[in-house]
């Protein structure tokens, strides 16, 4: 039986993991490309999202910038603002960090590192990277890993 996790281990990699790591002052920091898949009814959304955690890997901050559609967004807007990001955060060092799940509701979705209950006994938690689903937690937690 799969357990549901308290803290989830992020690996510093050269892809949705590139800018992962800690403040001089132990906090820790996640920013990342969030994304709404447009459909049918929805035009879908592009956003830069920097989340902020203390040591202990608890949310203390989400900042979350929405940049509309994918068809309509300034792609040179959306990457200065994640340049800006980065640099408000001053001299970090990128590594391992350790965060516990959480969610924030902006713009009328959630945002965030987000547990999936199991649906069924055969299946596992995970821990699901929205918007987007474009990184996907399984156990163990602390194997630093994740799927796309």
């Amino acid at each position: 039986m799969s357990e549901r996790p308290e803290l989830i281990a992020i690996d510093h990699d050269d892809y949705h993991a590139e800018h992962v790591g800690r403040l001089p002052d132990g906090r820790q920091f996640f920013l990342t490309a969030p994304f709404e898949p447009a459909g049918p009814d929805r035009p879908g959304g592009e956003y830069v999202a920097l989340y902020v955690f203390d040591a202990m890997g608890n949310l203390l901050e989400a900042k979350i910038d929405d940049f509309g559609s994918r068809a309509a967004m300034n792609e040179e807007a959306r990457r200065k603002k994640h340049q800006d990001r980065l640099a408000e955060l001053g001299d970090v060092s990128f590594e391992r960090i350790e965060v516990k799940p959480f969610s924030v509701d902006r713009f009328g979705l959630q945002f965030g590192l987000i547990v999936r209950e199991p649906e069924d006994e055969d299946d596992v938690f995970a821990v699901e990277l929205l918007p987007g689903n474009y990184m996907a937690f399984f156990e163990p937690w602390d194997s630093g890993e994740y799927d796309t």
